[in-house]
């Protein structure tokens, strides 16, 4: 299966993906400032699944802005590696910052294993697709 050529130049446009870590932790301020009552259907873990993918999207994100296309060739663990730290030390700030908000808690070490949990899952998710769709667009 191959990829539309501009799908790997996006992939390799290290400035656009910093810009969206800065939009991705700026939006993370805003809502962790807003005492905002649950939106949506309710089911278990739902809070865990939502910080997940969304410190899934800032970390994949974080690693495209930090290598590339050519972050590929980092070993799977080194990249894992990089995307949990990013994840865990945002979602540890995150974490503190919700303290300060009335009507949260924060310091929720479930929530921060979530954050971790992202981390690791868009190094994954982008090694696969990064992989398959380099192999013909590159």
């Amino acid at each position: 299966m191959s990829s539309p050529s501009w799908i790997a130049k996006m992939a390799g446009l290290r400035w656009f993906w910093a810009l969206l870590v800065v939009i991705w932790a700026a939006v993370l301020w805003y809502l962790s400032s807003y005492s905002h009552p649950a939106m949506g259907p309710s089911f278990p873990l739902k809070d865990k699944l939502e910080h997940c993918l969304y410190f899934a999207a800032g970390s994949g994100a974080f690693l495209l802005a930090l290598r590339g296309v050519r972050w590929m060739s980092l070993p799977f663990s080194q990249a894992a590696f990089t995307g949990m730290i990013f994840a865990g030390i945002v979602g540890a700030i995150d974490e503190f910052h919700q303290t300060f908000t009335p009507g949260r808690s924060g310091n929720d070490p479930w929530d921060w294993l979530a954050d971790i949990t992202g981390g690791c899952l868009a190094a994954a998710l982008l090694r696969l697709v990064l992989k398959r769709w380099s192999r013909s667009a590159l």
